[in-house]
């Protein structure tokens, strides 16, 4: 570890990391020795993490090492945070105003809804089946690759067999495509993806935008896609310092686009890398490691590596096999609370996971635990930033800021009722909001400009009219703007818009829970003070003036759209049992971890392209562990309504001897209390 974060900083560095390794402290203690050894500013470092949660813990750690205002110079954040703010200070060198909206997966989801209506027909004749979610997800891996939909169409005429389903369906997303971008700019927006893209964009095309960072540090390589990986590139164009930590094991979201290959084309581009490996584990017995590693090194095109640990041996994991789903249901539900008995109170209920390959395996966990009255929940639950209070509120705010995004106009007109919204609209009778977007279209203006001059009776109105109910959604606007635009903080602003449109009544008439989502609303007030004070203890540290201007509100507005991982699990503040899919629990670990259905069709998936990287999945669910590892599966299955015989997944086969099947509990407690505390002993030491 020290060999790692002594490493000079005009040699490129990857630093391997297995899991458990220690891999966020050797990252910001590299970043303190950056600064006070080899006396780089912190204003001139940039660290690229891929969660906010990932960024709040290296900021965290930092600020006790080299203390909060040196720790608040370094450019730290995920990748479309750190493009965001960029793009927010030089709008105009990519084409783009700097009041620009960030386009939330909801909103892109419906404007691809509406431009595959036209396809209807047409699709309908071939009996091709296209969602806007498959549309979306393959524009976004487009993207991911640095494509343009001029790059996909042009791909679709050079097609030898343009008859087939495929390239049709290639036609249709292509042009689709095009014009969803057309949308976007129209209404001054940018997707997630899209961040990315005009980041690369400014960088690449705009060197001086980039002659402030003397070291570009990146967290979990391997998951980066080639947009990212040409950014990372780009910003590290003036000094070629770069540091990135990352394991090729742990490489699982190749569905997401991430591309493993960036290790090489690292390299290359970087011929002077030299690579260290971390491979002391602090978080798992040896037991634990030495199945996991027997699972991963299956894959012989692997980078050589192991891991070893301080922690003892520990109890050998067990495998247990079933005759049906609910009998292992059955197992987990009676198993944890055996060991919570048994433990005398050491293990409590949050210190299970049951790890899943799909949500869908839930259902009989979910009842056989609450059989047991064993309280549980589901990680990665409903995102904050997703609930009906809070979008209703950051669309005024989104609308406020840029008056030009045509969906935060369709639902906040609406918002309270006045008879004029998407439902009306849809009848194509009253038309309000299409006749009102299209005029803005037509007039090359706002929508809130449009809805101005209606009021104002400085253009004819539409039919029906809508003058008369536009009395109580165009004065508060006006106020909202000169208070935005004044300078007000996002907190007062929401206060005051709560006050303006007595929103909290609109809640009680429409929402029986009314009172929760008022709470929610309370804790975007406070959401909006926390982003308000970070946002006013940021220095700025560019030797050029920017044409972008950032006020309070769109600061608070950039935050909250980039609060991906953001979650309300709807705790109470007791422990409980966690249920999560393998994907949600990386980064994560519990001291007993139990991973049902490791079978084939599910491990690995039967819709998996990748069965490598479906290897390396079971691998890391299996490193969330500390203490206990269970691995368990079916021999006959509940599917769509059928009982299917199972087999166990080809994964297990070199776990012979490193696993015991089934249960022998005298030889099995003897390890349980040592192991827990000794591994609770070595984690509090790094």
């Amino acid at each position: 570890m020290h060999i790692a974060v002594q490493h000079p900083p005009s040699i490129p560095l990857q630093i391997l990391a297995g899991p458990g390794s220690g891999k966020t402290k050797v990252l910001t203690a590299r970043i303190a020795n950056l600064i006070s050894e080899h006396n780089i500013p912190p204003y001139a470092i940039c660290a690229v993490t891929f969660t906010n949660k990932a960024a709040s813990e290296m900021r965290e750690r930092l600020t006790k090492l080299i203390g909060k205002a040196q720790t608040s110079q370094i450019k730290m954040g995920t990748f479309h945070a750190l493009c965001a703010t960029f793009l927010r200070r030089y709008p105009r060198l990519v084409g783009v105003e700097g009041n620009f909206t960030v386009c939330d997966a909801d909103e892109s989801k419906k404007i691809v809804k509406k431009l595959l209506e036209k396809y209807k027909q047409f699709l309908v004749e071939r009996d091709i089946s296209l969602k806007e979610a498959t549309v979306l997800s393959m524009i976004s891996k487009a993207k991911a690759k640095g494509r343009s939909a001029i790059d996909l169409q042009e791909e679709h005429l050079n097609r030898d067999n343009r008859s087939s389903i495929t390239a049709e369906i290639d036609r249709v997303v292509a042009e689709i495509y095009g014009e969803y971008e057309r949308i976007l700019r129209r209404n001054n927006s940018l997707d997630f993806d899209d961040l990315l893209v005009f980041g690369v964009k400014l960088f690449s095309g705009h060197r001086k935008v980039g002659l402030w960072c003397q070291h570009v540090l990146v967290d979990e390589f391997q998951d980066t896609n080639t947009v990212q990986y040409e950014l990372m590139k780009c910003i590290a164009a003036a000094n070629k310092c770069v540091t990135i930590v990352g394991d090729p094991d742990q490489s699982i979201y190749g569905w997401r686009s991430a591309e493993i290959e960036n290790l090489e084309r690292m390299q290359k581009d970087f011929p002077t890398t030299q690579q260290i490996f971390l491979e002391q584990n602090y978080r798992s017995t040896a037991s634990i490691l030495a199945a996991s590693m027997a699972i991963v090194s299956q894959d012989n095109t692997r980078v050589p590596k192991t891991l070893r640990t301080s922690c003892p041996t520990g109890p050998t994991p067990v495998l247990q096999s079933f005759p049906y789903d609910n009998n292992e249901a059955a197992f987990i539900a009676a198993e944890i609370k055996r060991l919570v008995a048994v433990t005398g109170g050491m293990l409590g209920w949050g210190d299970f996971v049951i790890l899943l390959r799909f949500n869908a395996l839930s259902r009989s966990i979910e009842s056989a635990l609450q059989k047991e009255g064993i309280p549980n929940r589901v990680l990665a639950g409903h995102k904050f930033f997703d609930r009906l209070e809070v979008k209703d509120i950051l669309a005024y705010l989104q609308f406020v800021d840029n008056p030009h995004f045509a969906p935060a106009f369709s639902r906040a007109i609406n918002v309270p009722g006045r008879s004029i919204g998407e439902k009306a609209s849809e009848t194509l009778e009253s038309g309000y909001i299409p006749d009102l977007l299209s005029a803005a279209q037509r007039l090359q203006i706002s929508p809130f400009e449009v809805v101005q001059r209606i009021y104002d009776g400085k253009t004819p109105d539409i039919k029906p009219p809508v003058k008369r109910k536009l009395a109580s959604f165009l004065p508060p606007l006006r106020e909202l703007r000169k208070l935005a635009q004044s300078g007000m903080q996002p907190p007062d602003l929401i206060r005051r818009f709560l006050d303006l449109i007595d929103y909290k009544s609109h809640l009680m008439k429409t929402q029986p829970d009314w009172e929760s989502r008022w709470d929610n609303v309370q804790e975007l007030i406070n959401y909006a003070s926390e982003v308000e004070i970070t946002a006013s203890s940021q220095q700025r540290d560019y030797d050029d003036v920017s044409d972008g201007e950032d006020t309070p509100l769109r600061l608070f507005l950039q935050a909250s759209m980039l609060s991906t991982d953001t979650e309300t699990q709807g705790d109470d503040g007791k422990e409980k049992v966690t249920i999560a899919t393998c994907h949600a629990a990386k980064g994560l670990e519990w001291p007993v971890v139990m991973i049902p259905a490791v079978e084939k069709g599910t491990f690995p998936s039967s819709r998996a392209e990748d069965i490598h990287e479906e290897r390396r999945l079971l691998y890391v669910a299996c490193t969330r562990a500390q203490g206990l590892l269970y691995l368990s599966y079916s021999t006959a299955r509940m599917v769509s309504g059928e009982v299917k015989r199972k087999e166990p997944s080809d994964f297990l086969l070199p776990l012979h001897g490193q696993v015991r099947c089934g249960l022998q509990p005298n030889a099995f407690w003897r390890h349980v209390h040592f192991t827990l505390r000794t591994c609770s002993a070595i984690r509090h030491r790094i």
